[in-house]
């Protein structure tokens, strides 16, 4: 089995493009009762490192102050043969830099709602008022698991 998962491991690069490319990444933290709790995330990648934005008293953040660790799940595909995906696996830094939640909102305003990029700066600024009250999720990924089937399937010369 470990060599059929090595088979269709994604390249890193394959990751990243997998990652620029999702819409959605389902967060799972540890919820007070220690029932994991997962929820759909909008995010970015700044410099190989995922981020997400979220209300600093949201559970998910008031969960990662009591225990940081997270698994992370972004998928793909209808049929056996198309299913790609990375499992993410590690800590979350909690940040309250102004700077920086105004930088995460603004990219995920460019990859989720079609921001102009020429207007980053003004949507920046636009956001300072309501960035103390947010939080930049940081995705410190310590194990990583990806998988595309369509490898097995172009190896095995057929379908599952």
């Amino acid at each position: 089995m470990a060599h059929a998962r090595a088979e269709i491991a994604l390249t890193p690069e394959e990751v990243s493009d997998l990652l620029a490319a999702a819409r959605t990444m389902v967060l799972v933290t540890n919820g007070p009762d220690g029932v994991p709790d997962p929820v759909p995330m909008w995010f970015v990648q700044r410099d190989s490192v995922v981020h997400m934005r979220t209300y600093a008293k949201s559970q998910k953040v008031l969960n990662l102050q009591r225990d940081p660790r997270f698994a992370a799940l972004v998928e793909t595909g209808d049929r056996y043969v198309e299913l790609r995906g990375v499992q993410l696996s590690g800590t979350v830094t909690l940040l309250d830099d102004v700077d920086l939640v105004c930088e995460v909102f603004a990219a995920l305003m460019v990859k989720y709602e079609g921001l102009d990029p020429a207007h980053v700066e003004s949507v920046r600024t636009a956001y300072r008022d309501r960035a103390p009250k947010q939080r930049v999720l940081r995705l410190d990924v310590e194990r990583s698991v990806s998988w595309d089937h369509g490898k097995l399937a172009a190896s095995s010369g057929g379908t599952e």
